[in-house]
């Protein structure tokens, strides 16, 4: 097979976003999940999305607040199941959540469960505990490049829970929080513990204030994506789809910035470019917003 490399330059549009929430009981991830996931979906025309529960069909408790179709995922939790599961998911809707994607990691017949299964095979043989490990790694990893491959926008929802370390500080065992690279004041998904970097986004909720994110991993270009002081909700995942069809990220304040006329078909022309490319809901509030605009210069005076 022979490659070219494209003649155009790349531009951001058309890309899926695997979204990851964890989080312990009481920090709202299900619900922020489907809010976001409901947001998202309107953006791209749905009035549903698609929901792959684990959690013996809890994700109906929600169906009279939200609208969504569930693919039930019982045991054995084993990454080849959730990657059936989700890609039948995938197959019917661009906007799919997970709940919860932490029985594949610690569930019955997750990947813990693989690997206590293979180092019994072996005896339990000390030196044979590292090879214990191949098939259920390599399982996990195929399921995470499956999904890395998906075309849908994945929510994936970890459960978490706190940890503590035992240090020795001034000639005294004292009981911390655990520190780590993906655990936010002592609490850590149930995942794999590279999962949140394979994923564009990591977020962790608490307790303490349900729905609003504390940023694992949450790279520059995303940030403003999800505010740090609110609960996540619908007008995230809007913000979401909007970005990741290629609206321009500062678009409302340069035509609210605009002063006259040929500087408002100069914008115009740039946003017609990918407006195809746009959801709905996008264009909408692209047109409101250069009516509004036009409304203004020519309540000035501006002419047409």
């Amino acid at each position: 097979m022979a490659f070219e490399l494209r003649e155009e330059l790349d531009a951001r549009e058309d890309v899926d976003l695997l979204i990851g929430l964890a989080g312990g009981t009481g920090s709202g991830k299900t619900y922020t999940a489907m809010r976001l996931a409901t947001g998202m979906a309107r953006a791209l025309g749905q009035d549903w999305f698609a929901i792959v529960d684990t959690e013996n069909r809890r994700a109906r408790h929600y169906a009279d607040f939200f609208r969504f179709k569930s693919i039930p995922l019982e045991p054995p939790f084993t990454p080849e199941r959730y990657t059936e599961a989700i890609t039948a998911a995938t197959s019917k809707s661009r906007v799919v959540v997970v709940d919860s994607m932490s029985h594949e990691w610690a569930g019955e017949g997750g990947v813990l469960e693989m690997q206590e299964a293979e180092f019994a095979a072996m005896q339990y043989a000390d030196a044979k505990k590292m090879l214990s490990w191949v098939r259920p790694k390599m399982a996990h990893k195929r399921m995470v490049n499956r999904l890395l491959q998906q075309r849908a926008h994945l929510i994936l929802c970890h459960r978490a829970e706190p940890k503590l370390d035992m240090v020795r500080e001034n000639n005294r065992t004292v009981v911390k929080e655990k520190e780590g690279l993906t655990g936010i004041r002592g609490w850590f998904p149930i995942a794999e513990k590279n999962l949140a970097f394979e994923l564009t986004v990591s977020l962790l909720l608490e307790q303490e204030r349900p729905g609003v994110p504390v940023p694992i991993k949450l790279q520059e270009q995303h940030k403003h994506l999800f505010p740090l002081d609110e609960p996540i909700g619908e007008d995230t995942g809007i913000r979401i789809v909007e970005w990741a069809a290629g609206a321009p990220l500062d678009w409302p304040a340069r035509i609210e910035a605009v002063t006259d006329m040929a500087q408002l078909r100069a914008i115009r022309k740039q946003v017609d470019l990918i407006r195809a490319a746009l959801p709905e809901s996008a264009r909408a509030i692209i047109t409101t917003s250069f009516n509004d605009k036009l409304q203004e210069l020519q309540q000035r005076g501006g002419d047409q």
